[in-house]
């Protein structure tokens, strides 16, 4: 008997590694969980909410079809315009874009020139004159810096066009939201 206060000590330290009984371990158990791998999650559900609720309640998402065929790059934005409120919906072609287009029915479109299938400025010139999309809002976002390829795209009617070694992040989300209306 004399070894069941040493048990009664050893069945405590397990409640209070589950985080049951006592409030103030409790508490700090809950902070370190907040600070291990969940942070980033929960960081990102709190800065989606947050800019959702922001943008005025019960209203929707911003919808963004992101155009990429560069898979690493167009996690970035994705993550990135996710973490600012907007729904995105990724495809990695033009042709897959064009679809996307039509059903997504997206406010506004992050459009690369230089893909597989069918390049930018032909699916900006399709979007143009496809009647469902004719007044999506098309950003372009392209390695392609010589002023012929920028004055092209305006010739097919894009809002406008971002040469990726010239802008960060910031720069392309605060464009999405200057032609979305949201500064």
């Amino acid at each position: 008997m004399q070894n069941e206060p040493e048990q009664t000590d050893r069945p405590e330290e397990s409640v209070q590694e589950d985080q049951h009984d006592p409030q103030e371990q409790s508490s700090e158990t809950d902070t370190s969980n907040v600070d291990s791998s969940d942070e980033p999650t929960s960081a990102a559900s709190v800065a989606t909410s947050t800019e959702v609720n922001s943008t005025n309640e019960g209203e929707k998402k911003p919808k963004i079809l992101l155009v990429e065929d560069d898979v690493a790059l167009a996690a970035v934005y994705r993550s990135r315009l996710e973490l600012e409120g907007f729904e995105l919906y990724e495809v990695n072609d033009g042709e897959q874009a064009l679809q996307a287009a039509k059903e997504f029915k997206p406010d506004l479109i992050l459009l690369d020139a230089m893909m597989p299938k069918i390049s930018g400025f032909d699916v900006l010139d399709i979007l143009r004159n496809t009647p469902e999309t004719t007044d999506i809002k098309v950003i372009m976002l392209t390695a392609l810096s010589q002023s012929k390829d920028k004055e092209r795209a305006e010739s097919l009617g894009v809002n406008d066009y971002l040469v990726k070694s010239q802008v960060v992040i910031g720069d392309v989300v605060d464009r999405v939201k200057h032609h979305l209306e949201m500064d």
